[in-house]
């Protein structure tokens, strides 16, 4: 990507920043630069005065983090030594992701989100000493806020609740399509502009990365047998596809011309006829027309943004990825107060 386009990608966070919406002063909102549909990426300050990062609000994972000068790479790098708030005991961490791992040391520091929101000094916060695989190389990735559900870990979330900063303890974020902008996440509530109707609600389970079940699973709004024993998925904004277990050959009813790097490839004139998915969790149907999983292309090819995941089962279930093809078709709250999340169509 060439330097002048990431220096524009990121001009673009001067104009969000013009439009935040605040709807009382307990709801905080952070918004989020999509990038061609595979990560959405938020403003962070990091010390006194603040450092600015661009950091992938992730439900998939628990820490904070954010590239240092301990580091070698072309990303702005976090310096310690200029915040006056930044102390640290030394103590060397690493965290293994599906597209690689980071070495870090843990420091605390005062953390700013949405420019005025600012969580105190005693945050604990990675500093990254290596950059973790090509996936964290993107052009606006300098590091990751953890927003996973996992009460023993004292998340950024658990943070914020304990400090008074937000009166619920629950975030929602709304994921924009291509070039649409307006990609947002909101601490303390929700956004009522960007959803109608009720919240289809599922238990997730704690200290899982919110994991949840669905007890069922349509094609063209005929069951199948895959989930008949329940299915268990992550909710994660943290990664990009739809990714079902290895073992579901039945997907090939997608009519897929062929497989590649383990992504089924599509003639974009069939896109139209291909089946609705749907889940379904606590009762709720959740449709997923054929729009929300192809990505298209510029030729005559279409990549479905179904993958299939490296672990067929987890808990004894049949394991699946909500990732951000799923998410960007419903607006998605994950309530940690009452252990849930839920889904509401779009507005």
């Amino acid at each position: 990507v060439k330097w002048e386009e990431i220096m524009k990608e990121r001009g673009l966070m001067k104009e969000l920043l013009k439009y935040s919406q605040y709807s009382s002063n307990q709801l905080n909102t952070e918004d989020l630069i999509n990038q061609k549909n595979l990560a959405y990426f938020g403003k962070i300050g990091v010390g006194t005065p603040p450092q600015y990062f661009y950091v992938h609000f992730d439900t998939g994972s628990s820490t904070l983090w954010v590239n240092s000068v301990y580091c070698k790479t072309q990303h702005p790098l976090f310096n310690p030594h200029k915040s006056h708030t930044y102390h640290t005991h030394n103590k060397p961490f690493s965290v293994h992701y599906g597209t690689g791992s980071v070495t870090r040391v843990y420091g605390y520091d005062t953390i700013t989100v949405s420019l005025f929101f600012i969580i105190e000094l005693n945050t604990r916060i990675g500093l990254s000493k290596n950059e973790p695989g090509s996936h964290f190389a993107k052009p606006l990735h300098d590091g990751l806020m953890g927003l996973a559900f996992m009460p023993d870990d004292d998340t950024i979330v658990d943070t914020m609740i304990k400090e008074g900063l937000i009166e619920e303890s629950v975030f929602a974020f709304y994921l924009s399509r291509d070039d649409q902008k307006g990609s947002e996440v909101v601490f303390g509530g929700t956004n009522p502009s960007h959803y109608q109707g009720q919240i289809n609600w599922v238990p997730a389970q704690r200290n899982s990365h919110w994991q949840v079940t669905f007890e069922g699973f349509e094609v063209n709004h005929k069951k199948t047998d895959w989930c008949k024993s329940g299915c268990t998925a992550i909710v994660d904004t943290g990664t990009s596809m739809l990714e079902c277990p290895p073992h579901y050959k039945g997907l090939q009813v997608l009519s897929a011309v062929s497989v590649l790097y383990l992504q089924y490839v599509f003639e974009c004139s069939k896109v139209n006829s291909l089946p609705t998915l749907t889940f379904i969790m606590n009762g709720a149907h959740l449709h997923l027309p054929p729009s929300a999983y192809v990505l298209q292309s510029h030729g005559s090819h279409c990549k479905s943004g179904i993958k299939q995941s490296h672990e067929k089962y987890r808990d004894g279930h049949p394991y699946w990825i909500l990732g951000d093809v799923f998410l960007r078709q419903f607006y998605s709250v994950f309530d940690q107060g009452r252990a849930r999340v839920g889904f509401a169509t779009l507005a």
